[in-house]
Parts: structure tokens; sequence; C-alpha cells
């Protein structure tokens, strides 16, 4: 069993150190990564399921054990991102929780009618990403929820930002989308055909 101390680390070091201890570790099948918050366990728990880990995190915080466990030997190529099949893939990055400036109650409307038109972007609408204030959208009690899980449903991928949930004190209450961060989110800027961002 391999371990990674990553207590102290900001996002996205503790992903990036899992990665980079796996590229170097190839052999590795059982990997134990520890962390000092919610949003990292999350992050570290994808990453290892996305490269064929059966995983289990313990701990109530502040610290988390990720355990990971490949259940057939043998190295596996270390990656970040499957851009799927999608033809077109339109990422839209949502920095705010309204859109526009002058008059706050205005922004949520627009913001909330901009949400429910997205749809109309067809297959091409591929990823969601909520940074900073854009998080408050997809937390409990938001207008917006009911149009983001019907565009999760529909196949759209939501991220949403681990260290942004943390700022705002907002992780428990996040009800769609993954929780994500920074190596994630410029890895999919990368692979993104077209990039929109508000």
């Amino acid at each position: 069993m391999e371990y990674l101390d990553c207590q102290g680390m900001t996002c996205p070091r503790p992903v990036m150190e899992t990665r980079n201890f796996l590229a170097a570790h190839p052999q590795c099948d059982e990997i134990t990564v520890q962390v000092d918050n919610l949003a990292a366990a999350q992050n570290v728990e994808r990453f290892l399921e996305n490269q064929g880990f059966q995983v289990s995190v313990q701990g109530n915080g502040p610290e988390f054990k990720v355990f990971g466990q490949r259940p057939e030997s043998g190295a596996c190529e270390i990656t970040l991102e499957d851009p799927g099949e999608r033809g077109q893939k339109t990422l839209i990055m949502v920095t705010q929780a309204g859109m526009g400036r002058g008059d706050d109650g205005l922004g949520t409307l627009l913001m909330l009618a901009f949400l429910q038109t997205l749809k109309e972007m067809g297959s091409s609408l591929w990823r969601l990403v909520f940074v900073n204030a854009g998080v408050k959208l997809t937390i409990e009690g938001a207008e917006t929820l009911p149009v983001l899980k019907e565009l999760e449903g529909q196949g759209v991928s939501i991220w949403v930002c681990g260290t942004c949930l943390n700022h705002f004190n907002l992780l428990e209450k996040k009800q769609c989308g993954e929780t994500t961060n920074m190596l994630d989110i410029v890895t999919s800027l990368q692979v993104a055909d077209k990039v929109i961002t508000f």
C-alpha cells in the first residue's frame, strides 16, 4: 500500500501529486492519499476512479483518507479527461451568480433565463464549469437548480469548483454536478472547441 500525504495542499495539488505518483509508479495497485478537506477528498476520489481504481473515503473532517485499489494488476495509462463523442464541444464557464452589472435582481433573472435557454445549443453544449460566486447557482434552494439538473440529465457535464465551494462554506449544500479542481478545469479548456465565459 503506497501512502501520499497531501495535507495542507491547495487545489489542485492533491490531484497533481496523485497523478504524478501514479505516472512514476504505473504498477501501483493500492494507494492511500491523505488530505485535509472534503473538496480535495472528492477530487482525488474521482481521479482515482477515472484511473480504474475502486475507491473508498474515510473521515468526517478535517482529515480524510482516500483509499484506492485496482481490481486487476497491471499498468494503466494516466488520463485526466475523456472528451466523449459529442462532436463540437462548447464549454461555458460561469464565474458569477448573476449576469451583467447594474442591478443584482435583474442579473439573477438574466442568468436564470440564460441557463434555461442553453438547451437550444443542442449536442454542442458539452460542459458547464462553475467557479467563484457562480458555484452559488448549484446549491440547494437556488432557482437555477432544476434547470441545471435537467441539463445534467440530458448529458451535459457540470463541474463545480471545490475551492470556491469551500471558500463560501457551501460544499455540503451542492446539489448537482461534480466537485472539481483547477487541473481538471485547465484540461477541459484545452480540449474544448469553444469556451464562453460569464
